[in-house]
């Protein structure tokens, strides 16, 4: 069904063109004038794990209908995730639950740190962004990176914004949904940024793709190659049907490679800088250098054609480049972004366990509701909504 919907006319307009290009025929097929349903990567992805559980008898298969389809459609995380287990959410649905005060205060507190990413941040910049991304030529180097920057902003605030919210929203109904992102910005190498980055979505390629191909443990180098190929350009696809994604999820792929190659993939399993304020010099550059190719690979992520994606990066390396960019608005606020994350990063989110002054707290909470309010502007949907 995710065949039909989403990828029938991408290959088929792919195969007519390459006909077309080869043997200088155009050929005349059918397309489908359909709408894509919403949500169907989600739960298409979660009702495959179901299954593939069953099978593999990781989980009895469910005798109660309702509690089935409440976990197949569950409406916190059913048009954008996170991509949830049927052993972890489907039992919760099968036990009695009460209103647990605590949980319900945690989540909310979710909530609000999720809309002060999607509101403030991610709606904002993402002005700046379509700008930039629109009309590549009129901007200098140093604004085009800015550009470049912003959006890498926009997207995660806007899909861990989500993610925030719909955790906490499930929390405060008393139940458990796993955690999406954990702060993927601060990692200090490729591998630890894909640990990081919609955790349920990498997970679930690695338990159903990845491992089942053999995963590390093959005999030879051409194997483990196709495997971690596969994973990343089935991943750059499932985001969209678009050779951008595959672009994306292929150059991902390359980066990886080195560290699994070599056996250094896991080399940073702990949190960067942990119990310190300032971490060492060394992982600082590690995550400075991590973040600019998580940077420079957004741009194939967001451009509208691979091309689009060359022209955009081929105007940053001109002499405009040391030029100072203007647009600068977005700044203060993913500077506030970062403190926060920074402070709370072995927590679940930003606002998880406060402590201290109860006044300080409600300040801040209510710093943050004005914010939201000021900010609100043009309506956006989340990013993710179209895959």
């Amino acid at each position: 069904m995710l065949g039909v919907f989403k990828y029938y006319n991408f290959f088929a307009n792919s195969f007519g063109e390459m006909y077309q290009n080869l043997f200088g025929t155009e050929l005349s097929f059918v397309t489908l004038n359909i709408i894509l349903p919403v949500g169907i990567s989600f739960y298409t992805f979660q009702t495959l794990s179901y299954t593939i559980d069953v099978y593999r008898r990781k989980l009895d298969a469910s005798n109660d209908p309702i509690a089935f389809f409440a976990y197949v459609s569950f409406f916190p995380q059913l048009v954008a995730g996170p991509i949830e287990r049927a052993v972890n959410l489907l039992p919760q649905f099968e036990k009695e639950r009460t209103f647990d005060y605590e949980r319900a205060k945690d989540g909310l507190r979710q909530i609000l740190w999720g809309f002060f990413k999607k509101i403030v941040i991610a709606d904002n910049v993402g002005t700046y962004v379509d700008q930039f991304y629109n009309n590549p030529e009129l901007f200098t180097g140093s604004e085009l990176v800015l550009g470049a920057f912003y959006f890498s902003f926009q997207i995660y605030c806007d899909f861990s914004g989500y993610s925030d919210i719909a955790i906490g929203t499930a929390r405060i109904f008393g139940f458990d949904l796993m955690k999406n992102f954990n702060f993927p910005y601060f990692s200090r190498d490729i591998g630890e940024f894909w640990r990081r980055w919609h955790i349920s979505l990498s997970t679930w390629f690695r338990d159903y793709l990845y491992i089942p191909l053999g995963g590390s443990k093959v005999k030879t180098k051409g194997r483990l190659f196709f495997n971690v190929m596969a994973i990343f350009v089935v991943s750059g696809l499932w985001h969209g049907a678009n050779w951008t994604f595959i672009v994306w999820g292929f150059l991902n792929a390359l980066l990886f490679l080195p560290s699994i190659l070599t056996g250094r993939n896991r080399k940073n399993m702990d949190t960067i800088g942990e119990g310190l304020k300032f971490p060492p010099i060394k992982d600082i550059m590690g995550m400075l250098f991590t973040f600019a190719i998580v940077n420079l690979l957004w741009i194939f992520f967001r451009a509208n054609t691979v091309t689009d994606a060359f022209v955009y990066i081929s105007n940053i390396f001109d002499k405009s480049f040391f030029s100072i960019p203007s647009k600068l608005g977005g700044i203060p606020m993913i500077i506030l972004l970062v403190i926060m994350e920074w402070r709370a990063r072995t927590r679940n989110h930003a606002l998880e366990n406060l402590k201290g002054n109860a006044v300080i707290r409600w300040i801040g909470y209510i710093s943050l509701i004005m914010l939201i309010i000021v900010f609100t502007g043009e309506e956006k949907v989340f990013i993710y909504f179209q895959f």
